[in-house]
């Protein structure tokens, strides 16, 4: 079904890079853009072109940022451009590193080149550790042998993976590279809900920060926990009493220690929760606590 431009939202989500986040802009009444669309429009870093992903719920928007309006469609000229301009982006980094070396600036990584579709902006990628690191010489001698406003960004441990890309610890290629748009903040404690072990080599990745992945399934690991009981619970099962050793999130199940010792692996539906039944059986043989000089009419005995 085709959404016309009367039904649409006022508002779309259009994203820089493959694997960019997305940033809203306002569609015009008179423009007929569709997802999947190729469009220029107005940025921080002049213009740029970028591709319609989606349509954005107003109510999705914060209204209280300056939202700008989509300039125009881009032409087959405009991205023609753009790939022109991209096969030099390789030349223009590998100058940027001579350059580099020339001034002495030693403690910085640069990583990456970007144009604008039109060659109005060149912006150099690079990480340091060194946060009073002055790269403004570089940028003047970048401005005068490219002729063009040089834009130098700093960028984060996590952003510098995104762009190497390579391999992670699981063996598959990194999932910033692949398809992360943004970061989630991670934290320890996902790693303790999840069981994993602690130590540097288990929940750090490539880029020297948490690992994206312990975000992934923890709020199953959390939900999942809520049903089952935890390590130290004394509980019931088809092979007598028993005490909760381990939790088996994924297989629903926990490992109980016997008093003999033995060791079962018993599932939720097999569980009894004793202390809990024996905290219900105390609280009926009390009697009604509200009424203890008699006169109770509740039921209770």
């Amino acid at each position: 079904m085709t959404v016309t431009i009367a039904e649409r939202s006022p508002y779309v989500g259009i994203r820089f890079q493959k694997l960019g986040k997305l940033y809203h802009f306002k569609v015009e009444e008179d423009q007929d853009i569709s997802p999947g669309d190729y469009v220029v429009v107005s940025t921080r870093r002049g213009r740029q072109l970028g591709q319609v992903i989606a349509f954005i719920n107003p109510d999705e928007v914060q209204k209280d940022k300056n939202i700008k309006a989509i300039e125009r469609k881009a032409t087959p000229r405009d991205l023609v451009m753009k790939q022109v301009w991209e096969t030099k982006e390789l030349d223009a980094l590998i100058t940027c590193r001579e350059k580099a070396h020339e001034l002495g600036i030693e403690d910085a990584k640069f990583v990456k080149a970007e144009y604008s579709f039109d060659g109005a902006w060149l912006t150099i990628h690079y990480a340091t550790e060194n946060k009073k690191l002055n790269v403004r010489p570089l940028q003047k001698a970048l401005t005068r042998v490219f002729r063009t406003k040089v834009d130098m960004r700093l960028i984060g441990p996590r952003d510098l993976a995104k762009i190497l890309g390579g391999y992670g610890a699981c063996g598959a290629p990194r999932c910033c590279s692949t398809f992360l748009t943004e970061f989630s903040p991670v934290s320890i404690r996902m790693a303790k809900e999840q069981g994993v072990s602690l130590s540097p080599q288990e929940i750090t990745g490539m880029c020297g920060r948490l690992r994206c992945c312990l975000v992934y399934e923890y709020e199953q690991y959390v939900a999942a926990k809520k049903t089952l009981p935890k390590t130290g619970k004394r509980v019931g099962t088809p092979y007598g009493e028993g005490i909760v050793k381990d939790v088996r999130v994924l297989r629903d199940s926990v490992m109980v220690q016997l008093e003999n010792g033995e060791m079962h692996e018993v599932f939720r539906h097999e569980l009894e929760p004793l202390e809990e039944l024996e905290a219900l059986k105390r609280k009926a043989e009390a009697g009604c606590s509200k009424h203890e000089n008699g006169g109770c009419d509740c039921g209770a005995k």
